[in-house]
């Protein structure tokens, strides 16, 4: 029998996973999907929800959220989407963030995300004001190779696992290369990728499923029953 993860007062453990990619059913929701998947197989309530449908913009640089002994201490002051996040992952006790590298880096909607996460980070004293350590799985999906990958973006993906760590809880990265968007570049300007179908293909048949299987077991472990560290 599966063991059932629990929160405390009798209630399953909640893990919420946030989707950066515009794409509902693209290689990033896919593996996060995954991650669920495994985090509901130890009994975990679960949500899916894609950035892109939340009305929400940046950080405004306001510091209402810094002003010591003011209303909005510790909090957002923009009144959008994002409200519901945090209380989604105010309730979570595990939480995984997904984006595709786009133009050279996460897409605008995942480093929204990360800028509103701004409230609970602290210069001083705590480093930050999130009610609980949460267990965080970042995945980040790209069309480069695993070496252009590594040597392009990793110091990009570290800085951004980094502040999910410092402000919600033990982060762990998951990457997944070669990505494919279509299979006939034909109609499109695009001369330079039309070469890399073939192995893009082949990549997706015989590596994408043990990225899939690390993602299950990812989020298997969010839903793990020890406390985070």
């Amino acid at each position: 029998m599966t063991p059932r993860a629990r929160a405390g007062n009798n209630r399953p453990m909640y893990v919420v996973a946030f989707n950066g990619s515009p794409r509902r059913d693209g290689s990033t929701a896919i593996l996060l999907q995954k991650a669920l998947e495994g985090a509901a197989s130890r009994g975990a309530e679960t949500e899916l929800l894609h950035l892109v449908d939340i009305p929400m913009s940046g950080c405004l640089a306001c510091y209402s959220c810094k002003k010591r002994g003011g209303p909005s201490f510790g909090k957002c002051v923009q009144a959008d989407g994002m409200a519901g996040l945090y209380a989604r992952m105010e309730r979570a006790q595990g939480i995984l963030l997904g984006s595709p590298i786009y133009f050279g880096a996460i897409t605008a909607a995942t480093k929204a995300f990360l800028e509103r996460l701004f409230p609970y980070f602290h210069y001083g004293g705590a480093p930050s004001s999130f009610p609980r350590k949460a267990r965080v799985g970042f995945i980040v999906t790209s069309g480069a190779d695993a070496e252009q990958l590594e040597k392009a973006f990793r110091q990009h993906m570290e800085l951004c696992r980094m502040i999910l760590q410092r402000v919600l809880g033990p982060a762990e990265l998951l990457t997944s290369t070669d990505t494919l968007h279509v299979e006939d570049y034909s109609d499109s300007v695009a001369e330079a990728l039309e070469p890399l179908v073939p192995r893009k293909l082949e990549h997706r048949r015989t590596v994408f499923p043990e990225d899939c299987r690390r993602a299950f077991d990812m989020g298997a472990g969010l839903a793990g029953d020890s406390p985070p560290g």
